[in-house]
């Protein structure tokens, strides 16, 4: 992994802003509006970066409408990580061999990696790989794809870009708990990744292996229910209690395969799937404090990203956290199927 651009919408709103629009939008409708005060603060986001001014949410009465804002806004924030992930790296966009392009927000045909083609100057043999439905998983299964792909091609050079316009997809009609948590929870984003096969001088920490885990009858836990107006949230409370039952068992029998054991890692890039979530990783994995220090500030700063969440964690340890070489680290996130999806990297 060379480098790891990130960029976040110029429009922002606090939290305050935003549980002062959701009273007004949702006051007429007779809901409990101390219990949206309460849920929103319990994510505890501080306020999220959106895709558009918050004035223009009302506006935005139809699927269409919603998903051409996404197209247009996805198309600009992908381009611009993409341009400074290869800034970074030292590269240029004809130095590309493939695109792997993730989200969970937003539908285009062409996709938006095959849009992004002409804009930046890509190659007209670049292979591109949009992938649809991760969710949020999405960042670590594309690194771990990506890196799937570049053992088979040593010399090459991939992009992944992962772009999220959670804002996007709430549904105004829907009073039900999982869609308030959600409208206090998710933000808006984007990331890329720059990663090199072996063979092509590849700089910072590199993937050693990967696990994909999926935990049978799992299907409602998370998702979307999709429905004339968009992309319903699916949201189970059951979540943080999969990690507490699952997570432990899952690191130490993937870390096990390499020889390894959860004192061995130095750096561990989780998933900001709120804070519930990043407390269950904390105990079941009984980590040092402030192990996932930078996990912690990115949710209260921009909130979950979904898929580009934990690519704005890892682009912060790459930057922050003083790795040497031979450190161990751990890229873990779980997301609709249930599943959970690890990723060993090492400096």
């Amino acid at each position: 992994m060379s480098a790891v651009g990130r960029a976040l919408p110029p429009h922002y709103a606090s939290q305050e802003q935003l549980i002062a629009a959701l009273r007004d939008l949702w006051a007429t409708k007779h809901f409990n509006l101390e219990r949206l005060e309460d849920l929103h603060r319990n994510v505890q986001v501080g306020g999220r970066h959106l895709a558009l001014p918050l004035e223009e949410y009302p506006a935005l009465a139809t699927f269409q409408q919603r998903n051409d804002a996404w197209i247009r806004v996805a198309t600009e924030l992908s381009e611009k990580v993409a341009r400074e992930a290869l800034a970074r790296a030292g590269l240029t966009p004809k130095d590309v061999d493939h695109v792997f392009f993730v989200t969970v927000t937003g539908i285009a045909t062409p996709s938006v990696d095959a849009r992004l083609v002409n804009r930046m100057g890509l190659r007209d043999d670049v292979k591109r790989t949009p992938i649809f439905g991760l969710g949020c998983v999405a960042g670590a299964a594309g690194l771990a794809r990506a890196a799937d792909y570049l053992r088979a091609f040593p010399k090459q050079t991939a992009l992944l870009i992962a772009t999220e316009l959670c804002s996007l997809t709430l549904q105004r009609e829907d009073l039900s708990i999982p869609n308030i948590i959600a409208s206090g929870l998710f933000g808006d984003g984007a990331a890329c990744v720059v990663l090199r096969g072996a063979e092509a001088k590849a700089t910072g920490p590199r993937v050693v292996g990967s696990r994909s885990v999926f935990y049978p009858d799992t299907e409602r836990v998370m998702g979307w229910d999709v429905v004339d107006t968009g992309f319903k949230v699916v949201l189970s409370a059951k979540v943080p209690q999969l990690v507490k039952e699952h997570i432990r068992g899952n690191v130490d029998g993937f870390l096990a395969e390499h020889g390894l054991t959860r004192k061995d890692v130095r750096h561990w890039v989780a998933h900001t799937g709120g804070p519930k979530v990043l407390e269950g990783f904390e105990s079941a994995l009984e980590l040092e404090p402030g192990a996932l220090e930078r996990s912690w500030r990115s949710l209260k700063q921009v909130g979950n990203l979904s898929s580009a969440s934990v690519l704005f964690v890892l682009g912060e340890t790459l930057e922050e956290a003083g790795a040497k070489p031979g450190d161990w680290g751990v890229v873990m996130a779980m997301g609709p199927g249930f599943c959970a999806e690890m990723v060993l990297v090492r400096w």
